[in-house]
């Protein structure tokens, strides 16, 4: 374990890290369901402090693991075990979500201990990984130890608020804030000083470009959990124009997400900007927020077509559109700062694009119905497909031939 190279050709995602990978499926759709529920039931505060919470812890989850591999990965027997044993951990993490969602809403505490269990396990194994790259690569010692301790700190400090007893709402909301703070800061006081981990740009590309279909997948979830029940008869032989609406509006939303996150090439641009892998791979996590909470949005359209929604309709458009602009949004503030310059015409795709969803809620607010909005909602990452499809790639071009004399 001595360290990949950053400029190996040909890197790219491993079998181990796709079987990794599968156990965040059930994380994230765990989430995204219990959000949607809690959302239906009109408990909107509640439901998006969960959610965000639950996906923040997700996402750092995968990142920890995510980094390391393409910095020191060997995929031999050792690395493999303990890669199971973070697997463990990751569906620990999972059984954990439900009574998580149901303590907020609920309002009465942080119930945290399910969550942290599945953490510990995943950082005794990462701690694992990280002594052993601290004994065996002179190169990288002082960053594997500053790694562990600083794991070791944090997991500390997350199993004492799990644990503790007695502490009112407010403050363990301030508490999360606070070592969720300290998490993304892991980096920095671990790498800062030592000169970071030999991570390869285009395999952490690929790796996140992998996660994002992981999200994307709620959004087909999301499809059929709200076209499901709209069927016209038992044999599902009858549809109606409503389920018609929600498959087409899931699947091209869904589709067009996917179009606009892979028309930036994000390896190359990280291979001349290597330094800003850090906000590359924390900015992330709001995007990823975005994505499944999209998927979650269209479940809670399907609800409120089933009638089983207190939300009113404007409501439930807003539901969809807030998490797409989200998304849409990141992935501009991604491209703008790994580019290093503000962009007119990305601008003006952006605003447009924002537009649309905002059109989508005014609509549904007038009358209109609601399948109409959920299609109208699915026009808007097309706006950026369609500048992409037509100037951007000239334009991008552009941009990429700039990097290299930068």
């Amino acid at each position: 374990m001595a360290g990949r190279d950053p400029g190996e050709r040909g890197r790219a995602a491993t079998p181990l890290e796709l079987l990794f990978d599968l156990t965040f499926v059930v994380a994230v759709g765990t989430a995204a369901h219990h959000f949607a529920e809690m959302l239906a039931g009109d408990h909107v505060v509640q439901a998006i402090t969960a959610f965000v919470m639950a996906m923040f812890a997700i996402v750092v989850a995968w990142i920890s693991f995510t980094w390391f591999a393409s910095a020191f990965g060997t995929d031999d027997w050792l690395d493999r075990v303990l890669t199971m044993v973070q697997m463990m951990g990751v569906v620990v993490l999972a059984l954990g979500l439900p009574s998580f969602f149901h303590a907020i809403e609920e309002g009465d505490h942080l119930e945290l201990r399910g969550i942290v269990i599945g953490y510990v396990i995943m950082r005794v194994a990462m701690v694992s990984q990280w002594w052993r790259a601290a004994r065996e690569s002179p190169t990288y010692r002082h960053v594997g130890r500053a790694n562990v301790l600083w794991t070791v700190l944090a997991q500390i400090g997350w199993v004492a608020l799990a644990f503790a007893t007695g502490i009112p709402l407010g403050l363990a909301f301030v508490a999360f804030v606070l070592l969720g703070s300290l998490e993304l800061l892991l980096p920095v006081l671990s790498q800062g000083r030592a000169g970071g981990t030999p991570w390869h740009p285009h395999h952490v590309a690929e790796r996140y470009g992998l996660f994002a279909i992981i999200t994307l997948g709620e959004g087909v979830v999301g499809t059929v959990a709200s076209s499901g029940d709209l069927l016209g008869g038992a044999d599902g032989k009858h549809w109606t124009l409503d389920a018609v609406a929600v498959v087409v509006a899931g699947v091209g939303l869904t589709f067009a997400m996917w179009w606009v996150y892979f028309a930036t090439p994000f390896g190359h641009i990280l291979v001349h900007r290597r330094g800003r892998g850090y906000v590359f791979g924390y900015g992330h996590i709001p995007l990823f927020i975005g994505i499944a909470g999209a998927g979650a949005g269209l479940h809670v359209a399907g609800l409120q077509l089933e009638h089983h929604s207190k939300l009113g309709e404007p409501a439930v458009v807003l539901s969809l559109a807030l998490p797409v602009g989200l998304y849409l949004l990141m992935v501009y503030l991604l491209h703008t700062f790994l580019f290093g310059k503000a962009d007119r015409f990305h601008l003006l795709l952006g605003v447009l694009t924002l537009l649309v969803l905002a059109a989508a809620v005014l609509l549904s607010a007038a009358g209109v119905a609601l399948a109409v909005c959920l299609l109208v909602v699915m026009l808007a990452p097309f706006v950026t497909v369609t500048g992409l499809e037509t100037v951007g790639h000239r334009h991008q071009r552009e941009m990429l031939a700039g990097l290299g004399g930068s």
